[in-house]
């Protein structure tokens, strides 16, 4: 399966009152379109990049690093700016399916990501969702008086992007469809049994106003990890000695099936362990002849390399 990444970044940013808009706020250093977008380049499956933009924003964008990325000019509506994007993608070769994701929701996970794409090796569509779990009231006004409604919130739920879809009949629906456009892409499927909900994230919210960019700085400032990592190789004859990934002059040097670097191996074990992504015997295991004397610099290298937003870095 090939996709395109598609970000949304054409609207005003009406609620958030700032000269800058809110998908180019930034966070750590990088915006918040940045941050999508280094999340999207992580999957293999994922194949293209688009930024819809406001030509508005132009200066913004051309102060980013954006490698790679296609640049397409929003529409006046979400469904026009998406349209956009489904035209110039249906002409060409080699994407079968599109994520469609918002610009001001940059703080999905990497395993979110991966799971969407999964469940599209059976469904149409895939859209992630959360319950809704405070009470939920709906205002009536009537020619007599106006009331407060009860809603049952079990029959209710939120939608999330990324929303992934098979190109061809997400670009049909959008064709013929365009008047049914309700908020997102989803609203334009009438049978749902070509639809998969699956289970969102709570800290996967929409960046609407300032407080809500408050939130998510907050969050990224939280995020603490914390890792030990060691080792221990037998010292032999008629072997190199490193130690942090300098060779050391010694008449002695480790036994390993790598270069046997335990200060590196302690280093890679460590970040390993902060995020979560098992130990260093796991991913590369003495059992593997391509990793027989290999330097421990180049094994480490594949691991910050292999690092996402979840698991530790921007």
């Amino acid at each position: 399966m090939s996709f395109c990444f598609i970000i949304l970044a054409g609207g005003k940013s009406h609620r958030f009152k700032s000269i800058i808009h809110k998908p180019y706020q930034k966070i750590a250093g990088k915006s918040l379109v940045e941050i999508s977008i280094n999340k999207a380049q992580k999957i293999k499956e994922i194949k293209k990049i688009i930024l819809v933009y406001n030509k508005i924003d132009i200066k913004h964008i051309k102060s980013l690093s954006l490698k790679k990325i296609k640049l397409i000019k929003g529409g006046k509506t979400r469904q026009e700016s998406t349209f956009n994007a489904l035209k110039y993608l249906y002409k060409k070769k080699g994407i079968s399916n599109v994520l469609i994701h918002d610009a001001a929701r940059p703080n999905f996970s990497i395993n979110l990501l991966r799971t969407i794409i999964k469940n599209m090796k059976k469904f149409k569509a895939v859209v992630p969702k959360i319950y809704i779990h405070d009470a939920v009231k709906q205002k009536i006004d009537s020619s007599f008086n106006e009331y407060i409604l009860s809603k049952n919130r079990d029959e209710l739920f939120l939608t999330q992007t990324p929303q992934a879809f098979n190109l061809r009949e997400i670009y049909r629906l959008h064709k013929v469809g365009r008047d049914k456009y309700k908020d997102d892409d989803i609203s334009l499927y009438m049978d749902l049994n070509k639809v998969k909900f699956i289970e969102g994230e709570k800290t996967n919210f929409k960046v609407t106003d300032k407080m809500d960019f408050e939130i998510l700085k907050n969050l990224y400032k939280s995020k603490i990890f914390v890792g030990i990592g060691f080792d221990i190789h037998r010292l032999v004859p008629k072997r190199k000695l490193y130690l942090g990934g300098m060779i050391i002059k010694s008449n002695l040097g480790t036994l390993g099936h790598s270069d046997g670097d335990p200060v590196l191996h302690s280093i890679t074990d460590s970040i390993l362990g902060a995020c979560k992504m098992g130990d260093i015997g796991q991913i590369f295991s003495d059992k593997n002849k391509k990793f027989k004397n290999i330097r421990s610099t180049i094994l480490l290298q594949k691991i910050i390399q292999r690092l996402t937003v979840k698991e530790c870095i921007l």
